[in-house]
């Protein structure tokens, strides 16, 4: 049985948040044939299903962000689960808009979700980190997070949770690197040579110790080679806005 959790903050208010695409990501898994619909149970919103034959739990923890690992934490604790078998779900600042990355174990990067999954689950599970950007400063970042994706980040979140739900299988399958492909070329970008098959005790950058995902001041740098067409490259023009002469 695989866990597959959204990471997000619970009611209307936020369902429109960047900080909410963990939600979003298990909607539209939850919206292909086989889940059941959503009930509540372990102060969440889960759904059952399958997905290439293996059972698998879709989780929205109703707790808020902060203590998301205690509904994932009682869940996986019921179902006699260890952290492998939990695939987690979020928002991730330091990778442009549309980026995906997957990896097992790691740091929590800031994110407070994440420490709380840490805390209540151990380190030891795959983190599916789904690109927001970042709005260059870090008084800059709270607005953004708990701001809604603007209409123009359609023509990339769309095609990226489509592409994701429409590929789920492989999340249970262990085949990553070719999700990370799928999604890649979802987005128009090129997959290129960073490792996306999960690592086990890949360190992320250092930043001060105990800050929260909205506090965080992490340096904004973007990828050696952005695409140049497609999408992706439109969304970063309006995002970042184009070099001047």
């Amino acid at each position: 049985m695989l866990i597959i959790a959204g990471l997000g903050n619970p009611g209307s208010k936020y369902s429109g948040n960047r900080h909410n695409i963990g939600f979003m990501a298990v909607d539209a898994i939850q919206r292909r044939p086989g889940f059941s619909p959503w009930s509540k149970k372990f102060t969440a919103e889960i759904s059952e299903g399958e997905l290439g034959g293996d059972k698998v739990l879709l989780i929205k923890p109703q707790t808020f962000m902060n203590l998301s690992g205690e509904s994932v934490g009682e869940a996986m604790r019921f179902y006699k689960l260890s952290p492998a078998d939990i695939v987690a779900i979020y928002d991730e600042l330091d990778l442009v808009p549309g980026k995906a990355r997957i990896k097992l174990g790691g740091g929590h990067g800031g994110h407070n979700g994440v420490k709380s999954l840490d805390a209540h689950c151990g380190r030891e599970y795959r983190r599916l980190r789904l690109g927001i950007g970042h709005p260059g400063s870090k008084e800059q970042v709270q607005n953004h997070v708990l701001g809604d994706f603007a209409k123009s980040d359609r023509v990339w979140l769309d095609p990226l949770l489509d592409t994701l739900a429409d590929n789920a299988e492989m999340l249970v399958k262990g085949e990553d690197s070719q999700l990370m492909n799928k999604l890649a070329l979802a987005v128009g970008a090129k997959p290129d040579d960073e490792p996306s098959k999960p690592v086990k005790g890949d360190k992320p950058a250092k930043q001060g110790a105990g800050q929260s995902h909205i506090r965080a001041a992490r340096n904004f740098a973007q990828p050696k080679a952005l695409p140049t067409t497609g999408p992706m490259a439109d969304m970063l023009k309006k995002m970042f806005g184009a070099k001047k002469d």
